[in-house]
């Protein structure tokens, strides 16, 4: 059905169901068990959150660099072929963009139970972007006729925020064929949005290359996915370097037992969480954290609960909650120093780290950037953690989180290091690349002993893949 919206400028109704379409769509096969028919209002709730969240983030997020993505886009790339349970429920589901006096996006609604209240997904600004309320949040608490908070003074002022570097294209025919190829699904079936290639020579960018598919700029931001953990183990860098935390210090679980007794939660380091090794336990592999992305729930409600199965450091398990869990950790340093700000260091200021409705950064998954911005990220690696003649990463970070000095991957290609993939395993790249891996194809290579990082992007579709370690090797040929 298409919703209308109350008479005014600060809303516009976008909706792409056609009308008369029923919220019962999708469910043809009724749930025969009181466990079925919850599980189906549960994927339901999901699906309207995880809609009203792509399209407020997308659009605003795209807005706020002064780029432009449809409903319509949204829902070709970010909302097609998405995880199972999902996908047939999320394309049908009505909405509404409803947007402040200013012309801003104050926030998405989407319908999904007619007995409930729409999911909402609420734009907070420049900095934070969107998030997601908690399931039963009324539209009242989005105000849209109030004006989108600004960054405070504070927030930039003790940081030198640098503009993002434009190094001139080299000719290089053997590289634009390889990222061509990269469109035309030569190494896989993945649909790639954006390829990226800098290189690096005596301190300068000596070459940069970088297509676009239709749609999509150097100014259009995507989400992350699991690049996210990256940027989290670099945010980490930062507070050390600052002394305010070590890698070994706690993560601050403090969970004592009675008469005093420390629990085995309480030693966990930021380490382990970097390196996927606390020990505690996740109901999936990957550690699906539904209820925080799309349900609504915050980061201290659902991560911080897990029991332990292991001793902290012994037991590899790829978990989004160890890598909260270390954000966790340098909240205070965060608190004063805003990943804004810090990204802002090195000119990644097209990127915004998202946060749940009370503030907490989702820095496993929930970050928008562009492509331009995933290659700063790269090239801090590359000069050693070192910008523009300022230190921002201890010496020996990037050494730390592209070693694979903790528990290690069975039966995978990648090694792991913190917060870091180790493509040391891959026939025809150098030993020491290490990567930025994430859902849907996101890619952020880093290959210092070539002097170069590559960034793919891409929306790939459940059961579809890209060939990044192929795309790297034909990559690193065409610059020989």
């Amino acid at each position: 059905m298409t919703k209308l919206l109350p008479f005014g400028a600060i809303s516009a109704a976008l909706a792409l169901a056609p009308a008369g379409a029923s919220l019962a769509q999708n469910r043809s096969v009724a749930p025969q068990s009181d466990q079925e028919r919850l599980d189906a209002r549960y994927d339901r709730a999901l699906a309207a959150g995880y809609k009203a969240l792509f399209l407020c983030s997308a659009m605003a997020n795209a807005e706020a660099n002064g780029a432009a993505r449809t409903p319509e886009s949204v829902h070709e790339w970010e909302l097609t072929g998405i995880y199972p349970k999902l996908d047939p429920i999320i394309r049908d589901l009505p909405y509404e963009i409803v947007r402040r006096p200013t012309g801003q996006i104050a926030h998405v609604q989407v319908e999904w139970a007619e007995d409930a209240p729409d999911r909402l997904a609420r734009y907070y600004g420049r900095d934070t972007g969107c998030s997601v309320m908690s399931i039963g949040a009324p539209e009242s608490v989005s105000n849209a006729s109030a004006p989108v908070p600004q960054a405070s003074d504070s927030d930039t002022a003790t940081v030198k925020v640098m503009e993002p570097q434009s190094p001139p294209k080299t000719m290089n025919r053997a590289l634009d064929a390889v990222l061509g190829k990269a469109f035309a699904q030569s190494y896989g079936e993945g649909r790639t949005t954006a390829v990226l290639v800098r290189q690096l020579a005596d301190g300068e960018v000596v070459l940069q290359s970088a297509l676009y598919a239709p749609g999509f700029t150097a100014k259009t931001p995507q989400r992350t996915w699991s690049v996210a953990k990256s940027i989290a183990s670099t945010l980490v860098g930062m507070a050390v370097l600052s002394r305010e935390h070590a890698v070994d210090d706690p993560v601050g679980l403090n969970v004592w037992n009675s008469g005093g007794a420390a629990d085995q939660r309480s030693g966990i380091t930021i380490d382990h969480a970097l390196r996927m090794a606390t020990g505690r336990y996740s109901d999936t592999p990957g550690n699906r954290t539904d209820p925080i992305y799309w349900g609504g729930s915050t980061i201290d409600e659902y991560m911080t609960k897990w029991p332990m199965i292991h001793a902290p450091g012994t037991v590899f398990r790829y978990a989004n909650n160890d890598t909260l869990l270390a954000v966790k950790a340098i909240d205070q340093y965060l608190y004063y120093y805003t990943p804004a700000a810090l990204l802002a260091r090195i000119g990644m200021t097209d990127t915004v780290i998202e946060t749940d409705w009370k503030g907490g950064y989702v820095l496993s998954s929930q970050v928008w950037s562009t492509a331009p911005d995933l290659a700063n990220l790269g090239e801090l690696y590359l000069r050693g953690g070192v910008w523009d003649g300022e230190r921002l990463l201890p010496e020996d970070w990037r050494d730390y989180v592209s070693k694979p000095s903790g528990p290690q991957p069975e039966g995978s290609p990648w090694g792991y290091g913190a917060g870091w993939w180790l493509m040391n395993r891959s026939d025809g790249v150098p030993s020491d690349t290490f990567a930025a891996f994430g859902n849907r194809g996101q890619y952020v290579v880093v290959v210092p002993s070539r002097n170069v990082v590559i960034v793919r992007r891409g929306e790939n579709m459940v059961g579809t893949r890209f060939d990044i370690a192929a795309f790297t090797k034909d990559v690193l040929a065409a610059l020989e």
